[in-house]
């Protein structure tokens, strides 16, 4: 006689089996992973292999970030917006073994705000991108200093 925990395990692999056969499956978050752009080694190539063009700095992006995070481990940040539009929101470090810290996909309706924390392997400038619906891609930037690293190179 199985036990509940063998029981469950053996149902829950049948679901998945039975959903990834009819497509029901989902594989968004594969979907979503872009090794090129998490392997970059700058902003404009994390920006290319997203398939955005270059960023140009703007006013209109708020970065809230500390001067000097003492643990670089949890960083806050947020970034947001109050223009129209905003398809997608990214957070890059340049000093980072991975450029690349996040990537947000906003529907429409929703606002253009959002507070995370983050992991710096030192001090560097942390960049707020945002895409705009019309195709323009707009950052802002701000120097946070590291007292304690967060991420291993």
């Amino acid at each position: 006689m199985p036990t509940r925990r063998q029981w469950m395990t053996t149902e829950a692999v049948k679901v998945a089996a039975l959903l990834a056969a009819t497509g029901l499956l989902p594989d968004t978050a594969l979907a979503a992973w872009n090794a090129g752009a998490f392997d970059a080694r700058s902003v404009v190539d994390a920006m290319k292999a997203l398939g955005r063009a270059a960023p140009v700095a703007s006013g209109d992006i708020t970065l809230t970030a500390p001067d000097i995070a003492e643990n670089g481990a949890s960083v806050p940040v947020s970034l947001s917006t109050r223009l129209p539009g905003v398809k997608q929101m990214a957070l890059l470090v340049e000093k980072n073994p991975n450029i690349l810290v996040a990537v947000f996909d906003l529907g429409d309706g929703m606002e253009p705000d959002i507070s995370t924390r983050i992991k710096m392997a030192e001090s560097s400038n942390v960049v707020a991108v945002a895409v705009m619906g019309d195709g323009r891609v707009l950052f802002a930037q701000r120097d946070v200093k590291v007292t304690l690293g967060g991420c291993a190179a």
